[in-house]
């Protein structure tokens, strides 16, 4: 992204109303800002006391309308084959999205905006959940998978972007490592980077492809208490990183994810691991690589977090969510290596049952 212009959008809680009463008619009673990492996010309430979130991408991105179009399109999809997605409200014109030029005190940009509904429950980050509650996010993530494999769209090429959050591009965090200037931690990273070339880089070509959520995080998965205190999934958030991607990226995304802010990580890799596979079964290959592929997507989140919150030192605080669990999660794992993280990660998925 170009750093001479914020691409980020500012909006009043003034400017939120009238743009959701502009395009959606809709009279709104309260509204509040959601944490984002570069767009904006508003609660908002109407006057039958419905939740929304008013979602109003950066214009960097809002750039990609036809990329947008297939995301929000895919959010549709999945709902109506029953999986807890959030989907975007109709226009009173009758479109699922808008792009609106709009001044946020640096001159008028173009900017995507969504009325999204409103899923209840709490983020995986903010609840205390089972390693059976992680069993379930791992067959949800397969089911989103699979069930996108029926996803048609003409505009579908726009997913196989070079994005750099992708886990076959983990190469690319060299170009940010600059960042890391003087952290212990640097070292750490550089050689994850290393193993990665050798040893995942040679194997990606074997993987199987596909429609990925890609971000089956902590902060996007939703969970309700039902009893004896496990949960079930009630949303699934955010799919600004779908992408045509390896299917074993998004089980190392999600497992990666999931032991940031539980209090026994390693217990995580084997629940998701089972629930993923209870609907698809990795290969051999696959298997082999993921060990590496969560350490990639630990140095990815901890060097693009720390890259951003540079560049944008007022998100500082949520910029660098994953920062602390992240930096002692990637020295735990490395700390302990890929037989011993493996050998636990396989023997636990060995244990579970789909109940």
């Amino acid at each position: 992204m170009d750093t001479a212009v914020d691409h980020r959008p500012m909006l009043t809680l003034q400017q939120a109303t009238k743009l959701t009463l502009q395009l959606y008619g809709m009279t709104i009673i309260d509204i509040s800002t959601l944490p984002s990492y570069i767009d904006q996010n508003f609660l908002v309430v109407d006057k039958e006391n419905t939740k929304y979130v008013l979602k109003i991408m950066n214009s960097e991105e809002s750039k990609n309308d036809s990329l947008l179009e297939v995301q929000t399109l895919a959010m549709s999809f999945l709902n109506q084959h029953g999986l807890p997605c959030q989907t975007a409200m109709l226009t009173t014109t009758g479109k699922l999205m808008n792009m609106e030029e709009i001044d946020c005190g640096q001159g008028a940009q173009t900017y995507c905006v969504r009325l999204m509904n409103y899923l209840p429950g709490k983020t995986i980050a903010e609840s205390l959940v089972t390693v059976q509650d992680l069993y379930q996010v791992g067959k949800l993530a397969a089911v989103i998978d699979r069930t996108m494999q029926q996803y048609v769209s003409p505009n579908l090429d726009v997913l196989h972007k070079n994005e750099l959050w992708s886990l076959s591009n983990i190469p690319l965090i060299e170009g940010y490592l600059s960042v890391m200037d003087g952290d212990p931690l640097q070292e750490v990273i550089k050689a994850v980077i290393k193993q990665y070339e050798s040893h995942v880089m040679p194997k990606i070509v074997s993987f199987r492809k596909g429609i990925i959520h890609g971000d089956m995080n902590d902060h996007n998965v939703l969970v309700t208490p039902v009893d004896n205190g496990r949960h079930e999934v009630s949303g699934v958030l955010d799919f600004s990183m779908l992408m045509i991607d390896c299917y074993v990226f998004e089980v190392a995304v999600t497992i990666a994810y999931m032991m940031m802010e539980n209090p026994s990580p390693l217990d995580v890799g084997g629940a998701v691991l089972a629930g993923w596979e209870s609907i698809t079964v990795l290969s051999d290959e696959e298997k082999d690589c993921l060990f590496l592929l969560v350490l990639g997507r630990l140095c990815q989140s901890l060097v693009y977090g720390r890259y951003h919150s540079t560049k944008y030192p007022d998100n500082q605080k949520y910029l660098l969510t994953t920062a602390k669990s992240g930096i002692r999660l990637l020295n735990k794992l490395w700390e302990l290596g890929k037989k011993d993280v493996e050998r636990k990660w396989f023997t636990d998925a060995g244990t579970f049952s789909d109940k």
